[in-house]
């Protein structure tokens, strides 16, 4: 099986590699090119789930994992 990675980009959207399937509230599946996408977390995507860039527009947040 494929590892699959998240990485939360400063500022920015979920990075999400690896096969990975993404359904909507009913459970249906939306069509992923290829297995890399950006997950919004802004909450000003017009395509969301999908990050559009709308974080630039002034989304700031940093979140740190804890040190072990």
């Amino acid at each position: 099986m494929a590892d699959v990675t998240i990485k939360i980009r400063e500022s920015g959207p979920y990075l999400v590699k690896g096969p990975v399937t993404i359904a909507d509230v009913d459970g249906h599946p939306y069509r992923i090119e290829g297995e890399n996408v950006a997950l919004c977390r802004c909450g000003q995507s017009k395509s969301k789930p999908f990050c559009d860039g709308s974080h630039r527009d002034g989304f700031v947040a940093i979140e740190r994992a804890p040190e072990a």
